[in-house]
């Protein structure tokens, strides 16, 4: 049951038809066998609708921005993690974990590091120690970490250049799980990418990077897998991927999930969600086949789908909203969360 406060929020927030709706599934979290994560803000976490239908569903929370360097490092080299604070103690407050997302990414350097980059030594030091002061201050309390985001060019031709590989050579990646590993010994840490399901040739580059890291001994745990999909990928892709990726041993996170439906589709309306269906059962049948030391848990890109990226300028928001993930702009289930409940029982 939800706490008082929690329960009138939500009840406050949905139209009586919502609710129903919304007592046709129990809570996701207790029907899953594995970490069941949810995108979020400061902003979000603030709502009263949308914590009590995140707190109610989910056990795991990622930062979708606010812990990314863009947002962290000040031009100073300070750190500000005043909204990834915020994001922590609601985690707590709900005793759902949290997973941190992400400390070095190939789209964010900063000023900072800018003017240090004719600096190899100096340069060196403050990628230490930004690692070190962003995990430093939730030692013991966020468990895991996407330490490097998005390595690996969308087509598989290698690393993508950026400043980190500029200046520190391409062992930026094995610098940063060491760093990492140095602040919190004890947090789990991930290498993240995407596309890794739909460019075969992609993933066989990024599982050859993951492959040598490891031969090279570095402290390395786990593979998040975005999972940014259409619903009309073509069947068997994911199989594939989920199999290739768990074969190396280390865990899997479906770590950024969601199934867009505006890919064009030549047949009728109802198709592509009869397609998310399908494309949804499949990752949820291979991921059941990954050994369950293996499966890190799976986090939904965002709550409701009017809270989705792809329903952004970013995300290339068009006159059509997107419909992505488990339940509608009103918190209310969709039938693709009655199809999640009825896969992973």
């Amino acid at each position: 049951m939800l706490a008082g406060g929690a329960a009138l929020a939500l009840s406050q927030s949905l139209p009586a038809d919502a609710e129903a709706a919304y007592g046709d599934i129990p809570p996701l979290k207790s029907v899953t066998p594995y970490p069941l994560g949810v995108a979020t803000s400061a902003t979000k976490v603030s709502d009263p609708a949308w914590s009590a239908l995140a707190a109610r569903q989910f056990s795991r929370l990622t930062a979708e921005w606010e812990m990314k360097m863009e947002y962290v490092l000040q031009a100073d080299g300070s750190l500000k993690l005043d909204r990834a604070d915020k994001m922590v103690a609601f985690a707590r407050r709900n005793g759902m974990t949290v997973h941190g997302h992400t400390l070095i990414w190939y789209a964010q350097d900063g000023e900072y590091f800018q003017k240090l980059s004719a600096k190899p030594d100096a340069f060196l030091n403050a990628y230490v120690d930004y690692i070190a002061g962003v995990m430093g201050r939730y030692k013991g309390v966020i468990p895991s970490w996407d330490v490097v985001n998005e390595p690996i060019w969308n087509d598989g031709r290698g690393l993508r250049p950026c400043l980190w590989q500029k200046v520190l050579g391409d062992d930026y990646i094995g610098l940063a799980l060491e760093a990492a590993h140095r602040a919190d010994p004890q947090a789990l840490l991930f290498i993240n990418d995407y596309n890794l399901e739909l460019t075969p040739k992609k993933r066989a580059t990024f599982l050859k990077l993951i492959e040598t890291l490891l031969k090279n001994g570095a402290p390395l745990h786990g593979i998040g897998t975005q999972t940014h999909i259409d619903a009309g990928i073509t069947p068997g892709l994911i199989r594939s991927a989920i199999a290739d990726i768990a074969s190396l041993g280390l865990k899997v996170h479906i770590s950024e999930l969601d199934i867009s439906l505006r890919e064009d589709h030549p047949t009728p309306v109802a198709q592509p969600r009869i397609d998310q269906v399908r494309t949804l059962n499949e990752l949820l049948e291979a991921y059941q086949d990954v050994p369950a030391n293996q499966r890190y848990g799976l986090t939904m890109w965002a709550l409701r789908d009017s809270d989705s990226w792809l329903n952004t300028p970013q995300g290339g928001k068009s006159l059509i909203p997107d419909e992505p993930v488990l339940f509608d702009r009103l918190g209310r289930p969709k039938p693709l969360a009655q199809a999640f409940v009825n896969a992973v029982k």
